[in-house]
């Protein structure tokens, strides 16, 4: 039996159930009490798999939605937001109770009878059902769309046979484990990578390339500052003393609806580790107000607005390959020569500034603050001298590459599992029983 002799169906006749739920205003945490339930943000769904932590508080009206709620084996689907985060497939392997889907995704039950759910949730994945999905997808623009439940419930997808599906699911379950334990390893590093710049921000290295010993063993080395014990060496001040000019907030124009050979960053561009391009919009033709929000190569950008945990995120921008603005949304900062942007990005990012600037953003709603340029200048740091900066940054730059390295592992295992997910669910390699 070759692909094409598989019977063609519709997503809906292989689910006993799907549903999506509400949107509320809701906390920015994770559920920690017994009582408490919790709404999935988009983000735990990803082409990488299940992120059940992407998750906030519902209001207590919202508690005890069982018929919402997720279970071990659902397969969810976004269907709102931007156009390349609207269709994404995660299957759910495992999962805490008394989370539910919000209104921005679909939350389907397979019959397990009929369909293995991770194979389902590849199904869904294939080119020619995306293409269903995204040629009914509508909205004004390409940051905002959506389809209907029905959509992907019409979705027409060629299904293996019973025995077959569950050879493939052998044959990623596999590769899934290799994954996870890359997962694995690369959490450790950045573990011990946070650990190090804690220690490298708050001790730094010494003329001979050591870390100075604590305040504790060697109190002779360090001086009393504002934050506490700091190496006599450095100075004490706030991040305006090493800044040229205030900071800049960039410009929102409304995204194009076709590519017109320049890009804008999305908030997303700014993360946890950095900047990552993982969020770029189509910029508008013949718009002027563009120019004053050009990126340069190595420019310090921090985003300004966002929820409490990620308001004040900082990276260094890498050129894209076109001509890129950066949104109101986010500020561009201009170090002084005695630093840089590379250093100041890791001092943004440390644990002691992180607490600042959360403590001093401001907002009407719980899911949404800002700093502005005023708070960012008086933030409170200590600095260390320009070579022990260079020295400071080596040794980061050395167990960047170590995770890296992992990274590139991972990535190229998801990869591979991409190419065998595509010829398996296609039919143009077949899984067979040993005999």
């Amino acid at each position: 039996m070759f692909e094409r002799d598989w019977p063609t169906t519709e997503v809906g006749e292989l689910v006993e159930k799907h549903f999506s739920g509400p949107s509320p205003d809701c906390e920015e945490r994770q559920i920690f009490a017994s009582e408490e339930w919790g709404v999935l943000k988009t983000t735990a769904i990803s082409w990488s798999g299940w992120n059940e932590s992407a998750h906030k508080v519902l209001p207590r009206a919202y508690w005890g939605q069982q018929n919402l709620e997720i279970r071990a084996g659902d397969v969810l689907v976004t269907k709102a937001g931007p156009r390349h985060r609207v269709g994404v497939v995660c299957h759910v392997p495992s999962i805490r109770s008394q989370l539910i889907v919000s209104g921005k995704m679909i939350g389907l039950r397979p019959r397990t009878e009929v369909v293995e759910p991770r194979i389902l949730a590849g199904l869904i994945s294939l080119a020619a059902s995306q293409k269903f999905i995204h040629d009914r997808t509508t909205g004004m623009a390409e940051s905002q769309v959506n389809f209907a439940n029905e959509v992907l419930l019409q979705t027409p997808i060629r299904l293996p046979p019973l025995n077959e599906q569950r050879g493939i699911s052998g044959v990623l379950n596999n590769i899934d484990s290799a994954i996870q334990e890359g997962e694995s390893i690369i959490a450790k590093l950045k573990a011990v990578k946070q650990g190090l710049l804690y220690d490298l921000l708050t001790r730094g290295i010494d003329a001979n390339g050591e870390l100075r010993p604590s305040p504790f063993d060697s109190p002779h080395l360090y001086k009393e500052s504002a934050q506490g014990w700091i190496p006599k060496e450095w100075t004490f001040g706030v991040l305006q003393g090493w800044l040229e000019g205030k900071p800049k907030n960039g410009y929102s124009p409304q995204e194009a609806g076709e590519w017109t050979g320049m890009q804008m960053l999305g908030l997303g561009c700014l993360t946890g580790d950095g900047f990552e391009p993982i969020q770029l919009k189509p910029a508008p033709r013949n718009d002027r107000r563009l120019a004053a929000a050009m990126l340069a190569n190595g420019d310090l950008l921090m985003s300004r607005s966002n929820t409490r945990d990620l308001v004040g995120l900082a990276g260094v921008y890498r050129c894209v390959e076109t001509p890129c603005t950066y949104p109101d949304l986010m500020m561009r900062l201009r170090p002084s020569p005695e630093t840089s942007g590379e250093f100041l990005q890791f001092v943004l990012r440390s644990p002691m500034l992180r607490r600042q600037i959360q403590a001093h953003a401001v907002g009407t709603s719980g899911s949404m603050v800002k700093i502005s340029g005023k708070i960012v200048s008086n933030l409170a740091l200590s600095m260390p001298s320009g070579p022990e900066q260079i020295r400071i940054l080596n040794c980061l730059s050395a167990g960047a590459s170590r995770v890296t390295a992992e990274v590139e592992k991972v990535s190229l295992l998801r990869d591979i599992k991409h190419g065998l997910m595509d010829d398996l669910l296609t039919g143009r390699v077949r899984v067979t029983p040993l005999l």
